[in-house]
C-alpha cells in the first residue's frame, strides 16, 4: 500500500504513458501483468497504483519503492527489458520520473 508523505524515503515514481484509445487497453494490460508478475515481488517495493484517463490517452503508473536503487534494479532486470520494450511498441513514449513528496493531504 502506498504511503504519500512529506520526506526522503520512501522514493515515489510517476510514470506517464502517452497512449491511443485503441491501444489503452492492450497496454494496461500489458502494465497489470508486469505489476503481478515482476514488479510487486522485487526488492524494495511498497505498493503501486495504474490510472487511465477518460479519454483513454494516458496511462499513468504511481509505485513506490523502499528507496531509489531497488527502483532502478528492477528495470535494469533482464525480464523488465524485455517488457519495457514491448511496452514501448503500444505507446507513443512513456517516462518514469522520481518525485520527492513536499506535502501531503488528507
Amino acid at each position: 500500500m502506498p504511503n504519500i508523505t512529506k520526506g526522503g524515503a520512501p522514493q515515489t515514481v510517476i510514470t506517464t504513458f502517452d497512449v491511443t484509445p485503441g491501444t489503452c487497453a492492450d497496454l494496461q494490460e500489458l502494465l497489470q501483468e508486469a505489476y503481478d508478475e515482476v514488479i510487486r515481488k522485487q526488492h524494495g517495493f511498497i505498493g503501486g497504483a495504474i490510472h487511465v484517463n477518460d479519454a483513454e490517452t494516458r496511462i499513468c503508473s504511481y509505485s513506490q519503492w523502499q528507496n531509489r536503487e531497488d527502483f532502478q534494479a528492477m528495470l535494469r532486470t533482464p525480464e523488465m527489458r524485455r517488457r519495457n520494450r514491448k511496452i514501448n511498441e503500444l505507446c507513443k513514449g512513456f517516462e518514469p520520473v522520481m518525485y520527492d513528496v513536499v506535502a501531503s493531504y488528507d
